[in-house]
C-alpha cells in the first residue's frame, strides 16, 4: 500500500499554514510568489511535452477518445449527481471541491507506472495522460465556470487569469522547447523539486488565506469521513466503469489497463494550481478533496496493478510475446521521463 512521499509533505505544508499562516505584507509576498510559481510550473510543462509524440499518439483515437470521455464527461456527471448529499453528508464547500475534483485532467506518471505494472499498454497511458493534460488547461476552467459558477467562490474573471498564468507559459514552453527542451530533460530531476516547489507553496498561501477566514470551522471530522467515503463510491464506480466499459466496447486487455488507470485518476500537480487560480481565497477546502482522493487513488490502483500483473491472461503471454508487446523497463524509464510531470 504506497503512500506518496509528497502527501507528507503537502500536509506538512498544511500544518505550517495552520500555525504560521500568512498575514498582510506576508500574504501579499506569498500571493504574488505562487502566482509566478503556477506561471513557471505551467511553462515546464509545456517544454515537457513533446508535440509530435503527442501528435504520433493521436492514432489511437478510440482509446484517448475513451479516456477523455471518462475523464471530462463522466466523472462530472458523478460529481453533479453528488449535489444530492448537500448539506446531508457534505457541506456546500466541500462538495464544491468535490465538484471541482472531478473536473481536473488526469495524471501522467502515476498511469504509466501502473499500466506497466499491470502489462497494459504504455505508450498509450503515455499519450493518454498527456492529451488529458494539454486539454484541461482549457476545458476543466470552463467545465468549473459553468458548474460551480459564483458557488464555487470565482468569477469569469478567474478565466482571464488563467489564460495569463496557466495557457500562455503553457503555449511559451512548446514554443521555446525546440530550444530549451533537452536542457529540461537533462535537469528534469532538479526541475521537478521546482515542480514540487511550486505546488507547496500554492498549497500555503490557499490554507494561510483559509486560516485567516476561520475556514475550517466548517469543517467536522464526521464531515471528513463523509467525504472520503463518498470519493471511496466515486473512485469504485469509475475503475469498474472503465474496465468492464472498455470490454463492452472492444478493447483488448492491454488497453483497457491503460483505459482503466488513465481514465479514473485525478492528477493533484495540475488540479492544485487551477483551484489557486480558480478559487482564490476558497481554495483552501476546494483543494482538500482533491488531496484525499490522490492518496486514495495511488493505494487502491497500487493493489489492482499487482492483480492485473497475475491474472490469468498476463500469465498466459509468453516471452517472446510479452518482448513484443510490451517495452523493456528500460524504455518504460525513458518514456516516463519525457512524459509530462503530473502527480
Amino acid at each position: 500500500m504506497p503512500f506518496d512521499p509528497f502527501i507528507v509533505l503537502l500536509l506538512g505544508t498544511v500544518g505550517l499554514a495552520a500555525l504560521f499562516p500568512a498575514r498582510d505584507t506576508a500574504a501579499d509576498v506569498s500571493s504574488g510568489a505562487s502566482t509566478a510559481a503556477i506561471a513557471l510550473l505551467f511553462f515546464l510543462y509545456g517544454t515537457r511535452l513533446s508535440t509530435r509524440e503527442a501528435v504520433e499518439g493521436m492514432k489511437h483515437w478510440r482509446l484517448h477518445g475513451t479516456v477523455l470521455a471518462c475523464t471530462f464527461v463522466v466523472f462530472p456527471l458523478l460529481g453533479l449527481a453528488a449535489r444530492g448529499l448537500v448539506p446531508v453528508l457534505l457541506t456546500q464547500p466541500l462538495y464544491n471541491g468535490l465538484l471541482f475534483l472531478t473536473l481536473v485532467p488526469s495524471t501522467v506518471q502515476s498511469s504509466i507506472a501502473f499500466t506497466s505494472i499491470a502489462r497494459g499498454n504504455v505508450p498509450a497511458a503515455i499519450a493518454a495522460g498527456s492529451f488529458s493534460s494539454l486539454i484541461g488547461i482549457v476545458v476543466t476552467p470552463l467545465l468549473a465556470a459553468s458548474l460551480l459558477g459564483s458557488s464555487g467562490g470565482f468569477s469569469a474573471h478567474s478565466l482571464v487569469e488563467i489564460v495569463l498564468q496557466l495557457l500562455v507559459p503553457f503555449v511559451a514552453g512548446q514554443v521555446l522547447r525546440r530550444w530549451i527542451g533537452a536542457f529540461v530533460t537533462r535537469h528534469k530531476k532538479v526541475l521537478s523539486l521546482v515542480d514540487r516547489g511550486s505546488i507547496l507553496l500554492v498549497v500555503y498561501t490557499a490554507f494561510s488565506e483559509g486560516m485567516v477566514q476561520g475556514i475550517w470551522h466548517q469543517v467536522s471530522v464526521a464531515r471528513l469521513g463523509a467525504l472520503l467515503a463518498v470519493e471511496a463510491v466515486l473512485l469504485a464506480v469509475l475503475l469498474t466503469l472503465t474496465w468492464y466499459g472498455a470490454r463492452a466496447l472492444g478493447f483488448g486487455r492491454e488497453d483497457r489497463i491503460a483505459i482503466q488507470f488513465a481514465g479514473s485518476k485525478k492528477s493533484l500537480a495540475s488540479g492544485l494550481p487551477m483551484a489557486g487560480v480558480l478559487f482564490g481565497t476558497h481554495a483552501s477546502l476546494a483543494v482538500l478533496p482533491l488531496m484525499l482522493f490522490h492518496q486514495m487513488q495511488l493505494m487502491v490502483c497500487a493493489v489492482i496493478a499487482k492483480r492485473r500483473a497475475r491474472d490469468p491472461e498476463a500469465a498466459g503471454e509468453t516471452a517472446e510475446e510479452s518482448e513484443v508487446t510490451r517495452p523493456s523497463a528500460g524504455a518504460t524509464r525513458t518514456a516516463v521521463g519525457t512524459a509530462t510531470h503530473s502527480g
